[in-house]
């Protein structure tokens, strides 16, 4: 990239480990030299021109960062129209960046963050301003293209099946007498991975989970209905994790609330208490269900050691790129062996990830439709291996930053949307 900043911001859902990322930007851009500005709350903060100096932060704090869970610079779910639509805020986002000598832009997010750098890059190239956009992956879901996996989620999937495993022996101690069904939701609207990661929590049929539903199955209710009465009958309790994108036949949400969000999602209004009021009134039994949405992403203090360092690289790469002018691309991780796990960061074009979801594999899915195969937990284990605890201190509660996130001086009228 041009001599200049680099202005790094974080996009959509934070995870446990996307501060970690930011850190080892951080860290990466002062080895180089490199001022960092962090855009407040997203791409909205590059428009409204709310950019933090974080030269002001400490080393400790930027070390400390990296194991504090949240979204250190906050994040926003905004999504830019196509320039031909609106040219407006792809003209204001380049006045900010002349103002402010931006010449290099790391977006941390997941497909639309990756549509984001995008079409900033191109945009950039029209109006001849030197720009170098890399798009930083991230995601709970793990639905990004071409990456093995993203940055945020073995830490969710790790918390996922440790969560279920744990609550199953709650349910199994009290299944004579009390709950018979437990349904724990996992986030996931279209890809399953998430609540397939809640497969590791055990091993054979009479372990739970019992059932799994994915977002990539169709759901029938009798055929539930059957399993769920039959695994009751042989083993005393069923526990069910269900995907929060479960559709019916007809292919819409189970637990769809009839709303959108800012990208124009489809709002879900939690897929667990549908599937237990089905359970209470057709089978008569008593049931208990859980979403622990924003749990699942926030969990820092289980987090997979093997996401944390997946978190720190592509950070540095993102970095490495920009510094090399390698505009329009993503630092993706690759996989080169399961056993001994080996992986590597390489760059992969933002065109080939931006607004695109990646599935679970089909040889994923039990031939059942209802848990995970060998192939998937091979995929599964190195991803949730190993701790990576942040350190507590003597009242027992674990030791987050909160940095101290001065702005830097505004230069231009204020942003009118």
């Amino acid at each position: 990239m041009a001599r200049g900043n680099l202005l790094y911001a974080q996009s959509g859902g934070v995870t446990a480990v996307i501060n970690a990322t930011a850190a080892a930007v951080i860290h990466a851009a002062r080895s180089h030299h490199v001022k960092v500005l962090a855009a407040r709350n997203g791409i909205l903060g590059a428009l409204r021109e709310e950019l933090i100096d974080t030269s002001h932060e400490s080393a400790a704090s930027i070390r400390a960062l990296a194991h504090t869970p949240g979204g250190a610079f906050g994040s926003c779910r905004y999504k830019l129209k196509a320039p031909e639509v609106d040219r407006a805020p792809y003209e204001r986002l380049i006045a900010v960046f002349r103002a402010h000598d931006i010449h290099g832009f790391l977006y941390n997010g997941g497909n639309d963050s990756a549509d984001t750098a995008l079409k900033l890059s191109k945009i950039a190239a029209e109006f001849g301003y030197p720009l170098t956009c890399v798009g930083v992956p991230k995601t709970v879901d793990n639905d990004l293209e071409v990456t093995d996996c993203c940055p945020g989620f073995a830490s969710a999937a790790k918390y996922t099946a440790v969560s279920v495993r744990e609550a199953a022996l709650d349910v199994a101690a009290m299944a004579d007498t009390s709950t018979k069904v437990f349904v724990y939701e996992a986030m996931g609207r279209h890809a399953g991975w998430l609540a397939a990661a809640a497969g590791m929590a055990g091993h054979g049929p009479d372990q739970a989970p019992h059932l799994i539903l994915f977002p990539e199955r169709v759901f029938d209710e009798t055929d539930f209905l059957a399993r769920v009465q039959a695994i009751v009958a042989r083993v005393g309790y069923c526990v069910v994790v269900a995907s929060e994108g479960v559709r019916g036949p007809d292919g819409r949400f189970l637990a769809e609330a009839g709303t959108v969000d800012s990208f124009g999602h489809a709002q879900l209004g939690g897929v667990a208490p549908h599937l237990a009021q089905i359970v209470k009134e057709k089978l008569g039994v008593k049931v208990h269900w859980t979403v622990p949405d924003y749990l699942q992403r926030s969990a820092r203090h289980i987090a997979s050691a093997t996401d944390l360092k997946h978190a720190l690289a592509v950070g540095r790469a993102a970095v490495n790129y920009a510094l090399a002018g390698r505009n329009a691309v993503m630092a993706v991780i690759v996989r080169t062996a399961d056993s001994p796990y080996r992986w590597k960061i390489a760059p992969a074009p933002l065109a080939d990830l931006a607004n695109r979801e990646k599935k679970l594999p089909a040889h994923f899915v039990r031939e059942d439709g209802h848990g995970i195969t060998a192939a998937a937990r091979r995929y599964f284990a190195p991803l949730l291996r190993g701790q990576a605890p942040p350190p507590y201190g003597r009242d027992g509660m674990p030791r987050y930053v909160a940095l101290k996130n001065r702005p830097v001086g505004k230069c231009l009228p204020a942003w009118q949307a």
